[in-house]
Parts: C-alpha cells; sequence; structure tokens
C-alpha cells in the first residue's frame, strides 16, 4: 500500500514542531524515507509542501533544511492570527452546524473541569483541540487552512505558559460558544479578539540551542492506520 504524501508531510511537519529536526538541519530524501519507512516519492512531494508553508527551506549546494525564522517572522504570526481567529469565530456563529457545538461545549466542560483541576497539559491539548474545531466551524477552508497553519507554525517557534487564571481562560472560550451557538458574529468576533490578545501574552519565543543532536537516534514508521486505498 503506497502511503500518501501528505501522511508523510505530517509526521515530518510534527517532528519538526516537536524539535526531532532543529532549525536549519539538513533533511535529505533518503534520511527521511528510512525514518518513516517509505519510499522517496512522497518524501518529495512532503518537502515541496512543507517549503510552500515556510517549514523548509533549500539551499544552493545543500538541499532542504528546516527553515530558521526570525523573531520579527515569529512576532507577525501572531499578529496575523489576531486577525483571522476573529473573523473564523465570526463565520462559526454565521455557519455552525449542531455537530460542532456539541463538540465545543464539550470541550469547555472539560476544560472547565481540568482546569479546577490543575491539569495543565490536558488543557492545552483542549484548547488546540477547540480553536480547531472553532476554525472548522467556520464553513471555511479558506480560512480553515491558514489557522491550521497558523496553530502548526506557533507551536514550532512558540513555548506557552499556563495563564495565571485557567479557569478564566476557559470561561472565555464559554462565551465565544455562546456567541456561536447564538448566531451573533460580531459578539464572537469580539469576545475572541479579546482572548487572542490576552493569551498572546502567555507566548514566549523559542530559543534553539546549537549543538545538540541534529536527528533522534530511535526510527519511527508513518502511522498508516488512517491511510486508506
Amino acid at each position: 500500500m503506497r502511503i500518501p504524501a501528505h501522511s508523510v508531510c505530517t509526521a515530518i511537519r510534527d517532528d519538526i514542531v516537536s524539535g526531532v529536526f532543529e532549525r536549519g538541519s539538513r533533511l535529505t530524501e533518503e534520511q527521511l524515507a528510512r525514518r518513516y519507512g517509505v519510499s522517496r516519492v512522497p518524501v518529495r512531494e512532503a518537502l515541496r509542501t512543507l517549503e510552500s508553508e515556510g517549514f523548509v527551506t533549500t539551499r544552493r549546494h545543500v538541499g532542504a533544511c528546516v527553515a530558521e525564522p526570525t523573531e520579527q517572522e515569529a512576532a507577525d504570526l501572531l499578529e496575523v492570527r489576531l486577525l483571522l481567529e476573529p473573523l473564523g469565530a465570526a463565520r462559526a456563529a454565521q455557519r455552525r452546524t449542531e455537530a460542532h457545538l456539541k463538540v465545543l461545549r464539550g470541550l469547555v466542560r472539560l476544560g472547565q473541569e481540568r482546569a479546577r483541576r490543575g491539569q495543565g497539559e490536558d488543557l492545552r491539548s483542549l484548547g488546540a483541540w477547540f480553536h480547531e474545531t472553532l476554525a472548522q466551524a467556520s464553513g471555511s477552508p479558506a480560512l480553515t487552512a491558514p489557522l491550521t497553519q497558523l496553530r502548526h507554525k506557533i507551536a514550532w517557534m512558540y513555548v506557552v505558559d499556563q495563564p495565571a487564571s485557567p479557569a478564566e481562560s476557559w470561561a472565555e472560550h464559554g462565551a465565544i460558544v455562546d456567541a456561536v451557538a447564538r448566531g451573533d458574529a460580531e459578539r464572537a468576533r469580539t469576545l475572541t479578539a479579546l482572548h487572542a490578545e490576552r493569551t498572546a501574552a502567555v507566548h514566549r519565543l523559542k530559543r534553539p540551542e546549537r549543538g545538540q543532536e541534529k536527528v533522534r537516534a530511535s526510527q519511527h514508521a508513518v502511522n498508516i492506520a488512517s491511510v486508506r486505498n
């Protein structure tokens, strides 16, 4: 069964975001094909996609390397997020389905419960899931795709600290869902903009250390459980 390029792309992107491949490190087709247990064809396609997304760059006489974004580029990401997330929430208020609302409300309940218990790691993953679902509820691929890419790149470039009041943060999530459920696009936009501004304050730029091992020695294959013929 041929592994599609998008699965390989996801695996490489995840390893870049998590720091398996350091910024500036070289990415060879042979190395990646061996790591993920695939041929070089989907790797080549994946690298082209990742270059278009800004995760990979091609250097003369070197080939594909992990990109090394500047601090200004990182700051621009948060600014773009401040513009797109409120728009996505406004569209969600107009186009959301009952299925979207059910998931969003469930996430808010879980988030509020975890906040009371002080389970910070759970809150981070729940928050990412919440914003991904909110973007999907916009019903606009033109918004969902860049918002998803923004989340990946922000996770790559920033460490996100736990907010001073997680319960307050999840109360904001709840208020956004209420506005979306009522179809109040302007309130959803305003509340999301305020929330994005507050959360921007807990983002700290990652400072990659030079001299670390470029690639972890352990190998892993692409998870093909969800890949269909």
